[in-house]
């Protein structure tokens, strides 16, 4: 059994070992951990989570969701959620403001 696990381990530092000698002398290339970064463009954030993404209290975030009902939002079974993303790109128009 353990002849099992050490070839599964030397098959998985393989993998990572060929994908940075791959990329080696690509400095634009995202790594595997970067693409997983990129892919939360379609998470959604519940609502009372939404202050962790934001950094600000519980408190904060209700009033700037009051006072800027234009957030970007999705209602599924009158529960509300922030589409990650776009809420991203919404926090970072409204601080140029």
């Amino acid at each position: 059994m353990e002849l099992i696990w050490i070839g599964i381990g030397i098959a998985v530092a393989g993998y990572f070992i060929g994908e940075g000698l791959k990329n080696f002398k690509n400095p634009n290339y995202k790594s595997f951990i970067e693409d997983l970064d990129e892919d939360d463009g379609h998470e959604l954030i519940k609502e009372n989570e939404v202050h962790y993404f934001i950094g600000i209290s519980k408190e904060d975030a209700k009033k700037l969701i009051q006072e800027y009902p234009d957030i970007p939002h999705v209602k599924l079974n009158d529960n509300v959620y922030y589409p990650k993303e776009k809420l991203r790109n919404w926090l970072m128009h409204l601080g140029e403001k």
